[in-house]
């Protein structure tokens, strides 16, 4: 099933209208079929991660009437304040049906200023990585758990050593196309039954016609020029998984 990943940081460079323009996105999105992840990375000490966790996938109730408010189907969600900062999510996710991705080892550059940092003889995203399962293991769905972990495609060899430690975890994999990731680079972090990863192409995608290989659709037919380049990201990948 296809999936959208707003960025929720490009609506809110406009502030109050741009937040009413995200959630209008996410119900366009979800009136179409779509999957949504809403990419918020939020965490925070344990009161305040509960009100996001309310405000984008859970629900809040005002004199006995329930109210969503963004309504995602999953979120991103920043583990570097500890548990504290990531359960009131999981609670939420129980009840809602509902999951997250936890930021374990990013697309950036500069991730491994911290994440690459060594303790007790190992990566700290390896850490974060068991924590994962060990949350997802106590929130598990039919095969897989409502806990998922994000792992950037510029790191294949990362995400091989992680897939085997988070064996029932979804991984949404940003970082392919604009960011340099490639088909080839993504094979492990599919389990072998050929599931478990969901690849993220924003700028590949959206800017398509930007790029020499689609520039003849023009910037009139960016739509177009899109089509086109999930139709080859989708090749791409089924390639390298053959």
């Amino acid at each position: 099933m296809p999936a959208v990943k707003p960025q929720i940081a490009m609506y809110e460079t406009f502030g109050i209208p741009g937040l009413i323009a995200f959630k209008e996105t996410v119900d366009y999105c979800k009136s179409k079929g779509l999957v949504v992840i809403g990419d918020i990375k939020r965490g925070d000490i344990g009161s305040t991660s509960t009100a996001y966790a309310l405000g984008h996938i859970g629900k809040v109730t005002i004199e006995g009437k329930d109210f969503k408010g963004f309504d995602e189907d999953f979120v991103t969600v920043n583990p570097y304040l500890g548990s504290d900062g990531v359960k009131p999510f999981i609670d939420v996710c129980k009840e809602e049906k509902k999951g997250i991705f936890v930021l374990v080892k990013t697309s950036n550059p500069s991730s491994g200023e911290f994440q690459d940092r060594v303790i007790d003889g190992r990566p700290l995203y390896e850490l974060v990585g068991e924590k994962v399962a060990e949350w997802g293991a106590d929130c598990m769905g039919d095969s897989y758990s409502y806990v998922g972990a994000v792992v950037g495609a510029t790191y294949p060899e990362m995400g091989k050593i992680l897939r085997d430690i988070m064996p029932k975890s979804f991984i949404l994999v940003p970082g392919y196309g604009a960011q340099g990731g490639k088909g080839k680079d993504l094979v492990h972090f599919f389990n072998k039954d050929g599931l478990g990863a969901i690849v993220n192409s924003s700028r590949g995608i959206i800017g398509a016609y930007k790029q020499e290989k689609y520039a003849n659709y023009g910037a009139a037919a960016y739509g177009d020029a899109a089509r086109a380049a999930v139709l080859d990201m989708k090749e791409d990948i089924v390639s390298a998984l053959a």
